[in-house]
């Protein structure tokens, strides 16, 4: 097949939900303009940054790109007489790090690709788009059946996947969804397995798993084809938004803010916690809930992108969970996962903050005990609740599933075991970032503590009170010489 006969280069080794942080250390200003000097950074290491040069001209570029999100982001007026005057310049580049500071913290803008590409040009140049229509042609070099009608431009939130709205060439008004994805930084799996897992995935027949028409990997990308809904997704229901839609426009900023109706939640929560179970005693990791991996099918909720984590994809709420050190298993993963979506259930939104202080007024008081066990500070010191556990909470406990359909996903013994020690090398790494993590959090509040003014003041103190006994001391064995130099004197 043409598709599997030309890989370009392998896996990617960057994690692309790994946090970037900006600085502006200086400005300097030249004939006609002025360049902010920007130290990068990404994650928590002092060593992986870079700096980059940008003009007031380049924010404005950036801030023009991300009006779609109907945000109102905070970038300083322009100026056209008196924009070189020192004052006015330092003025600015305070209002330039409030920007910077917004759109690096906002946890959808700092994952887009408009920013990124901002941040750090050198690992953001290449044009996936057009990488993903190379090998959509080559795969329809062998399969003249299958025909794109249009792109669906950023219509996910990932930077290296892409997708397209399909057709079959004598069943013209069928829509599906074509979507090509690079490999990631947790591809463990061999090849051979990859391209075997990815296959099985169409022999998958589960009533709260959505259907895939086809999929195949090589060893750097892989191809997925789905029908294509115009319900969309869970994310779309709670958004009010229109599935076609770029992510941006549709989930920055809606318009009204509300929940879903209270059986609503119990439902869709409950079929969402079966499909993890039945994942996870198949052995088969997942690690990728959101509500836009949510399909709706009527009234049943279907999980998407089983692929992800074959494929080695980081989660979109990695930068969340790789802070909290008993976060470190899939399960555990998917239940925080679980936790973010069932609160975007309630209130229609994200939270503000994770760990989460307190809970507005919900539905019902069991939709707070559930979050609670998940999203507080005891959760994240205490572990995560197991997806049984959750099953078995009185939200949850009482819904009856009416759906007939008898799961089938026959995985081979062999792929379980690959699968297994894919899981564990995730988790591996996983638990190798949240140590990091926790190792700069320890630094930074020595650091803070060592810096305060408290403690500048018992320094003083304590230099003092040895200052004084110094010259005690000193006075002491001076007395002591005069003595012995006098008895010397006598002899």
């Amino acid at each position: 097949m043409a598709f599997m006969e030309k890989p370009p280069a392998g896996k990617v080794l960057l994690d692309d939900t790994v946090p970037l942080t900006a600085q502006i250390e200086a400005s300097q200003s030249l004939h006609s303009h002025t360049e902010y000097i920007i130290r990068v950074q990404r994650g928590v290491s002092a060593e992986n940054s870079w700096q980059i040069v940008r003009r007031y001209s380049d924010f404005d570029l950036l801030n023009n790109s991300l009006q779609i999100s109907t945000l109102s982001l905070p970038l300083p007026p322009k100026k056209l007489i008196g924009n070189m005057e020192r004052e006015f310049i330092a003025e600015r580049q305070k209002g330039l790090q409030a920007y910077l500071d917004v759109i690096t913290t906002h946890h959808i803008l700092s994952n887009c690709e408009v920013v990124k590409k901002f941040l750090d040009p050198n690992s953001y140049s290449v044009n996936y788009t057009e990488i993903a229509l190379q090998h959509v042609s080559m795969f329809f070099r062998s399969e003249p059946k299958w025909e794109v009608v249009e792109p669906l431009k950023d219509i996910g939130w990932r930077i290296r996947k892409k997708y397209f709205l399909m057709k079959i060439k004598n069943q013209p008004k069928e829509r599906l969804v074509l979507s090509w994805a690079d490999l990631g930084p947790d591809k463990y799996l061999s090849d051979k397995d990859l391209q075997y897992a990815v296959k099985l995935l169409s022999s998958c027949s589960h009533p709260y798993i959505y259907k895939v028409t086809f999929a195949i990997a090589n060893d750097s990308s892989a191809l997925v084809i789905r029908p294509f809904s115009e319900k969309g997704t869970l994310k779309d229901l709670i958004y009010k938004a229109k599935p076609k839609d770029p992510f941006l426009k549709k989930y920055c900023n809606p318009k009204k803010i509300q929940g879903l109706e209270l059986q609503q939640i119990k439902t869709y929560g409950r079929q969402i916690l079966e499909v993890l179970k039945f994942l996870h005693e198949k052995g088969f990791p997942y690690g990728h809930l959101h509500s836009a991996n949510v399909m709706l099918d009527g009234d049943t909720c279907k999980l998407l992108d089983l692929e992800n984590s074959l494929l080695g994809l980081p989660s979109f709420y990695r930068s969340y969970f790789s802070q909290f050190r008993k976060i470190n298993t899939l399960e555990g993963v998917d239940v925080h996962c679980f936790g973010h979506l069932l609160f975007e259930m309630t209130y229609g939104r994200p939270p503000d903050t994770i760990p989460v202080e307190s809970f507005p007024p919900a539905p019902s008081v069991f939709v707070v005990s559930v979050l609670e066990c998940i999203l507080t500070c005891e959760a994240m010191k205490n572990g995560m609740p197991t997806v049984s556990r959750l099953l078995q909470m009185p939200l949850f406990s009482d819904v009856l599933l009416t759906n007939s359909e008898k799961p089938q996903f026959k995985v081979p013994t062999k792929l379980k075991e690959a699968l297994k020690i894919s899981k564990e090398c995730i988790e591996k790494r996983l638990t190798e970032e949240q140590k990091l993590f926790h190792q700069h959090r320890r630094l930074t509040r020595a650091q803070s503590h060592h810096g305060s003014e408290e403690e500048k003041k018992k320094r003083k103190i304590l230099a003092r009170k040895k200052s004084k006994r110094s010259a005690y001391e000193s006075g002491e064995e001076h007395s002591a010489k005069y003595s012995n130099s006098n008895n010397s004197d006598w002899v």
